[in-house]
């Protein structure tokens, strides 16, 4: 796993001028709907923030043999493209690892770690998050052929003491999975939409 070290130079090319890519990054019958995409992803990560239970600041430990569900939780990183020369050559395998990251998010919302929280009511931002979770995969989900999941976390039921800090846990990483996220969709609105 790349520290954020690595993650930064990701993310500074992502702050390159919208000029500088030319080429489309896949044919236009799958090229997303960037603009949409961008849309919701700021969406997410407005909600991701939201759903963050207000507890000041927590230092969570970082321990060998930690938790299962959050240790392999999906990072986007430079191999998979997403950086705007990868986005321009061939989008689909940075749109792929946004959408197995997404499946990923998606079911650890839908897991007992989230019961019962009173952010989970209809109008709850955990649902909305869900929600929106849900139209962005959809969204990323090429018509034809569906993406295979290879990231699915491992879950195991969790005693009720264990959910607020798994849920805070889980929270922090999709925050950062989702800023991420919508910094590449917001380079593809820019250079890459038609």
């Amino acid at each position: 796993m790349l520290g954020s070290r690595a993650v930064l130079p990701l993310l500074l090319l992502l702050l390159l001028p919208p000029g500088t890519a030319q080429g489309r990054a896949v044919p236009e019958s799958s090229n997303p709907a960037w603009a949409r995409c961008q849309q919701l992803s700021q969406k997410l990560c407005t909600l991701a923030w939201s759903a963050h239970p207000p507890m000041g600041h927590v230092d969570l430990p970082r321990e060998e043999g930690d938790d299962e569900t959050t240790n392999d939780v999906p990072h986007i990183q430079c191999e998979d493209g997403c950086d705007p020369q990868g986005l321009r050559d061939n989008s689909e395998s940075c749109l792929q690892r946004i959408h197995q990251g997404l499946v990923f998010y998606e079911k650890l919302l839908d897991s007992d770690i989230f019961t019962g929280e009173s952010s989970l009511l209809p109008e709850g931002p955990v649902n909305q998050l869900h929600s929106s979770l849900l139209g962005l995969r959809q969204l990323l989900q090429p018509k034809g052929h569906p993406w295979e999941t290879e990231q699915t976390p491992s879950l195991s039921p969790s005693q009720p003491w264990q959910r607020p800090l798994l849920r805070l846990k889980i929270l922090r990483s999709l925050k950062a999975f989702v800023a991420v996220a919508a910094r590449v969709f917001a380079h593809g609105a820019a250079t890459l939409s038609p």
